[in-house]
């Protein structure tokens, strides 16, 4: 017998709309969406009187450091932060010691998955100057697309062979993801700066050795190959207001080919910050300057960005010490993600159902996501009850991170989440996570 559950006289965020009514799950599955007041039996009745029920976050880019990095996090502790934030899917990348780039490892991956994931989960095979072979293998029902770094960045997986660059995006018939940042122009930065500044450079000066035209320079040939071979290219981490000249805003998600994702601490952070905040925003691409961040909003509301995601990227903070060229680089965010894009709808930048849009329907729509990032009958019941008026602040106590930290610390929100649903299955409930529960692999349609 399942269980049922009905999440009564929420404000429903849901496809572009906002209405107070119900959800009735049944088992993994949501049974029935209802507006208005209803009267149906379940076998829990939670009153979710002024709060808000939205589907749950689908992350695209996540660093979980599993396997062979667990020292910084692993599937477990970063699942667990996941879901207290709100995340209910998650996209993992390749960069992972071994890196996961035959399908053994591959497999190996999703047998970790398996066993430590409290989310539902997908992961990334990763590309090499010589693993085409190993590509053409993968199976895009059971896996979410194909990474490619033209750009190192940690683990340094560096794609920069023209020919095998040409031959993934010719012969690789699902999505193609992309770290896009022009290796020689960041040589050529560093080289001068070193011999202005010697070695020990400023965090300021990272966004001038990682600049704004590495980005475009890499980003602009990732769509010039997408566009030769017709191919699915999404490029992630937009970090520029100029690359938003190779994004298509007249187009629906569903009839684009090229797409963007821009992440949470882009819109957040821009390099004013790196005072304050030093080595804790150091990303790569780099936090850039206010016009970026600004540009970089707006594309989200005009749709040239068509996703939100994190890039979560956990490393210890005595991994974060020493000079622009020696610190690590990326940060922790899946537990803060949602709270903090909605902070920024409270702030004018974006409406509500905006940052739905791009973090639950359009990871779900752009990846093809079988039955998740809708609250609709016959999908999965992957949704989160947020509290619009509990104001919390992010402190060392409340941090699930396993690196113990986050760029949010002292950062006071407005709205909290209070319970997510993964699979129907209540995961996290008032500050209580449901350790014992896994996730899903994910599927995709073709």
């Amino acid at each position: 017998m399942s269980y049922s559950q009905l999440i009564k006289n929420a404000t429903i965020i849901n496809e572009g709309k906002s209405f107070v009514g119900s959800v009735l799950v049944d088992g993994e599955l949501i049974k029935a969406v209802y507006e208005g007041n209803v009267d149906v039996t379940a076998d829990e009745v939670i009153d979710a009187t002024g709060k808000l029920l939205i589907p749950g976050v689908i992350d695209d880019q996540v660093h979980f450091r599993d396997p062979g990095l667990t020292h910084k996090g692993d599937i477990f502790s970063e699942s667990k932060a996941a879901v207290a934030g709100g995340v209910t899917s998650y996209m993992d990348m390749p960069n992972t010691m071994p890196l996961t780039v035959t399908i053994q490892a591959l497999e190996d991956k999703y047998l970790l998955g398996a066993e430590k994931s409290l989310a539902n989960y997908s992961f990334y095979m990763g590309a090499t100057n010589n693993n085409l072979d190993e590509l053409r293998k993968v199976d895009p029902r059971n896996v979410c697309g194909i990474k490619v770094f033209m750009g190192s960045s940690t683990g340094n997986m560096l794609v920069d062979n023209t020919d095998t660059l040409s031959g993934i995006f010719a012969e690789i018939p699902m999505l193609i993801a992309t770290h896009c940042e022009d290796e020689d122009t960041i040589k050529n930065n560093k080289e001068y700066y070193k011999a202005l500044l010697g070695e020990d450079i400023p965090i300021q000066y990272h966004p001038l050795i990682r600049s704004a035209e590495a980005c475009y320079r890499s980003s602009s040939f990732a769509v010039e190959l997408a566009t030769k071979y017709n191919a699915r290219l999404h490029v992630l981490h937009i970090s520029t207001e100029k690359e938003m000249s190779l994004f298509d805003s007249d187009k629906l998600l569903k009839d684009k080919k090229i797409t963007a994702e821009g992440c949470v601490h882009y819109f957040w952070f821009s390099d004013i910050d790196y005072q304050k905040y030093g080595n804790r925003i150091k990303w790569n691409p780099a936090i850039k300057t206010e016009n970026d961040r600004k540009a970089l909003i707006e594309a989200v509301n005009s749709g040239k960005i068509d996703v939100i995601a994190t890039d979560h990227a956990p490393h210890l903070l005595r991994e974060k010490e020493g000079s622009c060229l020696k610190a690590a680089s990326g940060g922790p965010l899946v537990q803060h993600s949602l709270v903090a894009m909605l902070q920024m709808v409270a702030k004018g930048y974006f409406t509500i159902e905006k940052v739905i849009e791009k973090m639950c329907h359009a990871p779900a729509e752009l990846y093809r996501v079988e039955n998740r990032g809708f609250i609709r009958a016959g999908y999965y019941g992957d949704l989160v009850l947020v509290n619009p008026a509990e104001k919390w602040t992010v402190a060392t106590e409340n941090i699930l991170y396993h690196c113990g930290w986050s760029p949010f610390e002292g950062t006071t929100f407005d709205n909290k989440v209070e319970t997510t649903w993964v699979n129907g299955n209540k995961v996290y409930d008032k500050e209580v996570v449901n350790t014992d529960f896994r996730g899903k692999r994910l599927k995709f349609n073709l």
